[in-house]
């Protein structure tokens, strides 16, 4: 792997100093990864502000549309992972005042987890907020339902219309109207020639023949829905625009903005093709195409390939389109030339200072067997990698890493019983891990110290009840049950087998032994599953014969406690 970085745990921090280095218009916070409009009147003369991000390595965005008349904060996460809560609610709480704050979120768990409970926590401070789920992917028409479809490169339109309403000072039920509509009139669809490389991860997420594409791809590295021959830019244009149109998303007399969008590896001589092409069978089949524009606007790091994004628009939307703004990435203009052929002319012609507190027996033992989980779940992290770069995007070794070394870190003091250690676990992941696991391990956690509260010493009992109400919170935030293919088919035959053993009277020791068998033979036989919630539910049977790598993760930390009750 060839890249041009420094420490790859230090990519992304390099990244955004660079570009607001190089962009007046913006501001980078201190201790966040967040890019900030710079020069923003005091917070009650402010206006509605426009807030969206996720995992960065899809350069230009998002930091590269923050800007007068478009976004007002970029939250940047680890490369394909989203941002973490608090990186997001850092950004509103820098940026926004009494007229509120609008989230663009594309549909992702990581992303709809993080900013929707970042937008909770900033409504019960007062902060007006709405948020607009971006789901343009038609790719997925017929693998998951509408709801469920990613968001991809036509973010960058809805950026554009509602950072240029936020700025006429339209309050803020109005702008969220505006950017609903035009993220509802929305359709986009991903094409690629080859795979991208994580900088931490150091090879390719997947592999092609050298004929051959993947269709219907998104913006993480993943794989697409299916796998074709190389075929020609007007015909991989024609079979895009097809799919759009049998999606009922496309008819003669439409007007349009298109959106040509590289993946960050395709040449500007390429885009261009691709641009003439879509253009040509829109016209042809009598679409008005008002506005387009063909660069690298929303990239999967060094992927080669391109999407095209469709969105429907009226004279309304276009005025707003055509507002000025001084975003650095945005790249002005749009409209068509209608005489692009000139005849030849005729012949002759011319970190925490809390006090120590005591700690109890339970409290020391759970921090031993936390420091086994956690140095367990760093030695997979190889394993969970190569697994999730399977079905996934690559990145949940380097997440549970993470989290362990969090979780490592932790003083004596923050384990004085077993309810304050979950405690400090749950803040401790939460933080460190921007993606799903974050949120997911941190509820369960979070779930586990409500019910294990005031017990300096929790028998075997209290501590499987527990753990049921770990799982049924992480349940209950995800909406996966058993059969999903994720996590949960691993936690929760682990809780069960746990609980039952013991009502049965079997002795502690051999009942956790029994509930770590369960939990492990859960894990293997995701192989099995066709996933239905999170990214694998886009590869549909493409994923079956392999583990689902969350409910893997489980298995690995539940085999390195030795036993319960603590």
């Amino acid at each position: 792997m060839k890249k041009l970085i420094n420490d790859p745990s230090n990519a992304v921090r390099e990244m955004l100093e660079g570009v607001v280095a190089l962009s007046p218009a913006t501001i980078l916070l201190a201790d966040e990864n967040v890019v900030i409009r710079s020069g923003l009147p005091d917070a009650g003369n402010r206006k509605v502000a426009v807030l969206s991000g996720g995992g960065s390595g899809h350069e230009p965005a998002h930091a590269g549309y923050v800007g007068e008349g478009m976004l007002t904060v970029a939250v940047a996460g680890d490369v394909f992972t989203s941002p973490s809560t608090d990186a997001v609610l850092a950004g509103i709480r820098a940026a926004a005042g009494p007229a509120g704050a609008l989230f663009i979120v594309k549909n992702y768990t990581g992303d709809r987890l993080n900013f929707g409970l970042a937008a909770e926590l900033a409504r019960s401070e007062g902060i007006p907020v709405e948020i607009v789920v971006i789901a343009d992917d038609v790719a997925l028409k017929d693998t998951v339902p509408a709801e469920r479809r990613r968001g991809i490169a036509g973010t960058v339109l809805v950026h554009k219309i509602a950072g240029a309403a936020a700025e006429r000072g339209l309050p803020l039920p109005e702008v969220a109207r505006i950017a609903r509509e035009a993220a509802d009139r929305l359709s986009s669809m991903g094409i690629s020639l080859g795979s991208c490389t994580l900088p931490a991860v150091g090879k390719p997420g997947f592999s092609l023949g050298e004929n051959e594409i993947e269709v219907g791809l998104g913006i993480h590295g993943e794989q697409g829905v299916r796998r074709m021959p190389i075929a020609s830019a007007d015909e991989l244009s024609r079979m895009v625009i097809d799919t759009i149109e049998s999606d009922e998303r496309l008819q003669r007399g439409d007007r349009v903005a298109l959106l040509v969008n590289g993946l960050g590896s395709t040449p500007p001589m390429e885009l261009a093709i691709m641009a003439r092409s879509a253009v040509s069978l829109l016209e042809a089949r009598g679409v008005v195409v008002e506005r387009a524009w063909a660069g690298t606007f929303l990239s999967a790091l060094d992927m080669p390939g391109f999407s095209l994004s469709v969105m429907h628009v009226d004279d309304a939307a276009l005025d707003l389109i055509d507002a000025p703004t001084y975003a650095s990435a945005w790249p002005r203009g749009g409209a068509l030339n209608r005489n692009r052929i000139l005849a030849a002319p005729r012949q002759g012609a011319v970190a925490s200072n809390a006090p120590e507190t005591r700690q109890t027996e339970a409290g020391a033992r759970l921090r031993e067997i936390v420091a086994k989980v956690a140095l367990a779940l760093i030695d997979a992290e190889p394993q969970l990698t190569e697994l999730d770069s399977i079905t996934g995007d690559g990145d949940l070794g380097a997440s549970m890493k993470r989290g362990a070394e969090a979780v490592l870190a932790l003083p004596a003091r923050d384990f004085g019983d077993v309810a304050s250690g979950l405690m400090a676990m749950a803040n401790a992941m939460r933080k460190a891990i921007g993606g799903s696991s974050g949120p997911f391990y941190a509820t369960g956690l979070m779930r586990a110290s409500r019910q294990l509260a005031g017990l300096d010493a929790p028998n075997a009992s209290q501590v499987s009840e527990a753990f049921l109400a770990a799982v049924g919170a992480v349940s209950d935030l995800g909406g996966a049950k058993p059969g999903d293919r994720t996590m949960i088919d691993a936690l929760h035959p682990a809780a069960i087998t746990f609980k039952e053993k013991l009502a049965e009277g079997v002795w502690t020791e051999a009942a956790w032994t029994a509930a770590v068998q369960a939990g492990l033979h859960g894990a293997d036989a995701t192989k099995a599953m066709v996933p239905r919630l999170g990214r694998a539910s886009y590869l549909g049977d493409r994923a079956v014969g392999h583990p689902d790598g969350g409910a893997v993760a489980v298995g690995i930390w539940l085999s390195a406690i030795d036993w319960l009750p603590l």
